[in-house]
């Protein structure tokens, strides 16, 4: 509970310096990431917006931790990703930050509930009787509860995704990473996933989403366009 604590202390959640990220040997190969450096606060709503391929989903990876730049450094609270150990970062991350997919990536053999529970139990954060009332407490706020105990495949592609947001607030992260969340969604349970963003906002986490959407740039505090691998705007 202590990284989540100082979570809410420190203001500054996300900082990257001069982040650049290869795939294959230069001078052949991929460079997806080009000199990456922006910071993003407690509480803000941050699209990140461009074209497919132009390295928003390669950006998601690194701020969780889940791959790690060639050069430069990505920092989540003042902890340096890039010096943590593999065991060690996937227990912090469960704690610290949770991701959001556009393709869901539910555990089909799990009810919605148990998806989340999970989620508690892979960081040591699973308590019996009152896991599943914070878990039955989030889909209540999600408005999802009455779906907690089907499985995946018998819900809609609306509910999929409030699922999945239910999963990644399962440890009540400060960050919440949310790559193409609305891509599959209807216009209406699109914007009703964005409102949810904005509470969530409101309620002090940080909450970064990428998009290649650029008519829903109007529903973020900032916007940071990508292209090609570099932020060349930001509004």
């Amino acid at each position: 509970m202590l990284y989540i604590l100082q979570a809410f202390i420190l203001n500054n959640i996300i900082k990257t310096d001069s982040v650049n990220k290869h795939y294959g040997i230069p001078p052949g190969g991929v460079h997806a990431l080009k000199d990456i450096s922006f910071s993003a606060e407690r509480g803000e709503l941050i699209g990140i917006i461009g074209k497919s391929g132009a390295g928003k989903s390669t950006l998601v990876n690194l701020l969780a931790g889940i791959d790690r730049p060639t050069s430069g450094t990505v920092a989540i609270m003042e902890t340096d990703l890039s010096s943590q150990t593999e065991d060690h970062l996937a227990t912090w991350r469960g704690l610290n930050i949770g991701v959001v997919y556009q393709t869901f990536q539910l555990l089909n053999q799990l009810t919605v509930i148990d998806n989340i529970l999970l989620a508690m139990d892979l960081c040591g954060n699973y308590h019996n009787y009152d896991s599943r009332q914070i878990a039955l407490r989030i889909l209540r706020d999600l408005e999802i509860e009455d779906q907690a105990d089907k499985f995946p495949a018998r819900i809609s592609g609306g509910q999929k995704q409030r699922a999945a947001i239910a999963r990644a607030l399962a440890n009540d992260p400060p960050l919440i990473l949310a790559d193409e969340p609305t891509g599959n969604l209807d216009t209406l349970t699109a914007q009703r996933i964005f409102d949810l963003f904005q509470q969530l906002a409101n309620n002090g986490r940080t909450v970064l989403v990428v998009t290649h959407d650029r008519s829903k740039k109007n529903l973020f505090s900032r916007v940071l366009s990508i292209d090609d691998g570099e932020i060349n705007h930001v509004s």
